[in-house]
């Protein structure tokens, strides 16, 4: 099993997997209160994005045995009372879990991964168990979810 060390999470570090902004503390340009358009989601055809939500309990151990990925659409992950950490691996048709990379993501704020992007759910820091919203069109995790078990010697452990 490898181990690697969650990152904190950059607009740098990040930029090949996806963008995210800070709900709570925004920052920059407004209209006053309003601090428009500080992420973009590409949705698919004609369908209608749905906002679901997701209880995700605390491991004992941050191991990634599996990962998912969307050929079709991006995916909105937004953990509304915890800190999370997250996993994330670049697009392809097979999975690459020796390329796993882990950040940090406080509590407010929104990731929004690349079309293809390998990951699967964010991983409470603080809490037992935590509520994230997730945003993606309707019925995708449906039609278009590939989810790929890794082999044990594959396994990915994540420390903060």
């Amino acid at each position: 099993m490898t181990k690697i060390k969650a990152k904190q999470i950059t607009a740098e570090n990040f930029q090949a997997f996806g963008s995210f902004t800070d709900l709570l503390n925004p920052q920059g340009y407004s209209l006053g209160d309003f601090y428009q358009d500080r992420l973009l989601m590409h949705a698919s055809g004609q369908m209608q994005m749905a906002f679901s939500p997701l209880l995700i309990r605390k491991p004992e151990k941050m191991i990634v045995d599996k990962a998912e990925f969307h050929n079709t659409t991006q995916e909105g992950i937004l953990c509304l009372d915890d800190d999370v950490v997250i996993h994330v691996a670049p697009a392809g048709k097979e999975p690459v879990p020796e390329l796993t990379e882990a950040f940090f993501v406080p509590q407010g704020t929104m990731v929004c991964l690349k079309t293809g992007t390998w990951h699967l759910s964010a991983i409470p820091v603080n809490k037992e168990l935590a509520h994230v919203l997730i945003v993606l069109p309707e019925r995708i995790y449906n039609n278009d979810c590939i989810v790929v078990e890794y082999p044990q010697e594959k396994y990915v452990e994540i420390e903060l």
